[in-house]
């Protein structure tokens, strides 16, 4: 018999997850703007700069592998202290979904209400961390 996994846990994986899919996402754009024999290569020739999309979700990974390591430490560290709590779960949520709609608002270019989201998921790291404290 296994033992359950904590939400905490598993929202880190699913965390993980996203954090895949955004450079699946890149890889792709960018295999469709500069092709596959540009994605084969070296790439030590020059490209002309990314679209508009390309550089959207380029710079949302740039943010997300900003703040994914603050997560992930958060999160192990209260797994190892054995802190999980509804406070926890919930800054988890917070974190991976608002995520998952800051990725979305920077695709479409939606500036202010994208910066707001921002803000939301990193309160969910601090909810997270605040179980260390």
């Amino acid at each position: 018999m296994t033992t359950p996994v904590p939400g905490d846990i598993q929202l880190l994986g699913l965390s993980i997850v996203l954090v895949a899919a955004q450079i699946v996402l890149v890889a792709q754009l960018g295999n469709r703007q500069y092709g596959l024999k540009w994605a084969a290569s070296a790439r030590d020739e020059p490209v002309p700069p990314p679209g508009v999309l390309l550089g959207r979700v380029r710079r949302a990974l740039a943010n997300m592998l900003e703040t994914f390591p603050l997560f992930a430490a958060a999160v192990l560290a209260v797994a190892v202290v054995h802190r999980f709590d509804l406070w926890s779960l919930v800054g988890a949520h917070l974190y991976l979904w608002s995520r998952v709609i800051y990725l979305a608002l920077y695709a479409a270019g939606v500036p202010l209400l994208r910066s707001l989201v921002w803000n939301v998921a990193f309160a969910g790291i601090v909810m997270v961390l605040w179980r260390l404290i």
